[in-house]
């Protein structure tokens, strides 16, 4: 590989279907999902959940290889998950992002007190 840029391309799709892999499938022989099972709900099962917390330590080897410098190469940790996260973005619905009620309004799933005085506020809300 004589292009430095082949071997970022590469690692960013090699990082993608590994971390994908960890993440989201079964595995060959439902191996994964037997260690997902096996892992539970504590932190490192979490942790094989989520695609982005994946992506992160899988890209760190394959940061390892891309780098020349120690500075080189935790750039390129970071770019490589990165570039995975993107990736995988794209086979989604686009991401929406709502706005926040600002002070003064009244959300129903936003409730200041829970003291009895929600219905105060349901009443206010309706009028």
């Amino acid at each position: 590989m004589d292009a430095p840029w082949f071997g970022f391309v590469l690692s960013v799709f090699a990082s993608w279907r590994l971390a994908h892999l960890l993440a989201h499938e079964d595995g060959p022989w439902d191996l994964l999902a037997r260690l997902r099972t096996a892992l539970g709900d504590g932190a490192l099962g979490r942790l094989m959940d989520c695609f982005y917390c994946v992506s992160l330590w899988v890209a760190a080897p394959f940061g390892l290889l891309v780098g020349r410098t120690a500075q080189e190469c935790a750039l390129a940790w970071l770019a490589l998950s990165g570039a995975a996260c993107l990736l995988e973005r794209m086979g989604h619905a686009p991401l929406t992002i709502q706005r926040l009620p600002t002070e003064g309004e009244h959300h129903e799933l936003l409730r200041r007190e829970t003291d009895g005085t929600e219905e105060q506020y349901a009443d206010e809300f309706e009028r």
